[in-house]
């Protein structure tokens, strides 16, 4: 495949374009310090994110990067009618009175849109995953292998290069018969979260600063399962009659995870709340919670992981990487078994168990890092772009 001749940005650096769909969480957190990490660094960078999914605090935060451009393009989840004017409307942008050296999806739909090319100038593609679908345990056998095959056919046909941002993630994207010559993985990173928001968090709800608090963060989905955590802790309540719970997150199933609330009878015990960030709530935790049923690598775990606190997560990607069983936190069968989530939570409440976790976490607050993440992600784009 022949590469015309890199065209730099303003600043002697490359012309960048990032996608992205679900605007929020997790893959909104990556795409948010990249845009910021790459522009710090002297390059042309334009985003386009899609309004349909796009947290409030997302698009403020994107529009404060001052980056060279921010488009907006309606891109829905689900597959569509809509895809055929939202790819329209990414080409255009793409073919741009200047052509980008990179071009860089992220998460499923946006990665569909942004990867397949017409003749002419080629372009490097650059797909992130942020989970792949197929890595969901409650996908059918016929979802797998219709996610699977149009996640392999991209790879093969239209993907210069895959990133993955775990060791479970790229097992899995080989599982699925991509092309190992094209993939590496880039651990997300993440800034040290402020500390100091632990106090302003739990006042906001009226907890004194000796309560223990157990917490969840995420977009309310199926993906983050936010009912197992509910009846996790209503099954552990009585065993536990001194704690709360903060869940920070808005989305799609906001409406039954507040019917699951209130039918728990724990109203007084559970506040769901999405005026926090997540790096601004997790200092207020004493241990994070994460009933997934699937991830790559949560960010949710790294900003637990950079502010010292022990977790909980069921066995989803990454959480082998950010957690050491019986160290700094648990990690419990994805199975959907509450029961083993709730006993989880009991065990780590322990005086005696919680301190010799939180030390082990303590310990592995610096261990990863967002600049790191950056220079990896800019070594890829500067191979694909300069075949160096």
């Amino acid at each position: 495949m022949s590469i015309t001749p890199l065209t730099l940005g303003e600043n002697g650096g490359l012309r960048i374009l990032q996608v992205l769909e679900p605007s929020g969480g997790g893959s909104g957190r990556h795409f948010l310090d990249l845009c910021r990490g790459l522009k710090q660094r002297g390059h042309h960078v334009e985003a386009v994110y899609s309004p349909v999914r796009a947290e409030d605090g997302f698009i403020r935060e994107l529009k404060s990067l001052d980056l060279s451009a921010v488009h907006s393009i309606a891109m829905k989840r689900a597959p569509g009618p809509s895809d055929i004017a939202a790819f329209r409307a990414l080409r255009q942008i793409i073919k741009g009175s200047q052509p980008f050296d990179i071009v860089h999806g992220h998460s499923s739909k946006a990665g569909a849109l942004s990867r397949p090319y017409l003749p002419g100038r080629h372009v490097p593609r650059v797909y992130t995953p942020h989970a792949f679908r197929t890595m969901d345990p409650t996908l059918g056998k016929g979802g797998r292998l219709v996610y699977g095959l149009i996640e392999v056919i991209l790879a093969r046909l239209f993907t210069d290069y895959l990133i993955c941002v775990s060791e479970d993630e790229h097992a899995h994207a080989l599982s699925l018969g991509m092309p190992e010559t094209r993939l590496s993985v880039i651990v997300n990173g993440v800034s040290p979260p402020p500390l100091d928001m632990a106090s302003t968090v739990r006042a906001s709800f009226g907890i004194s600063p000796d309560t223990f608090v157990f917490g969840f963060i995420g977009r309310l989905s199926h993906q983050k399962a936010p009912e197992r955590l509910i009846e996790a802790f209503r099954n552990a309540a009585s065993r536990l009659p001194d704690t709360q719970m903060i869940m920070v997150g808005s989305g799609e199933l906001e409406p039954e995870v507040r019917k699951a609330i209130a039918e728990s009878g724990l109203q007084n015990r559970i506040r769901l709340t999405s005026a926090f960030t997540g790096s601004q709530a997790v200092p207020a935790f004493d241990m994070l919670v994460m009933p997934s049923r699937y991830e790559a690598m949560s960010y949710v775990m790294l900003e637990a992981a950079a502010a010292g606190k022990p977790m909980i997560s069921t066995d989803v990607g990454g959480a082998s990487t950010v957690i050491d069983q019986d160290g700094n936190g648990l990690i419990v069968a994805n199975d959907g078994d509450s029961a083993k989530l709730a006993n989880a939570m009991v065990e780590s409440a322990d005086p005696d168990r919680y301190r010799a976790m939180r030390a082990a976490a303590q310990e592995k607050m610096a261990s990863f890092s967002v600049e790191t993440m950056i220079e990896k992600t800019e070594a890829v784009y500067y191979r694909l772009a300069k075949r160096i």
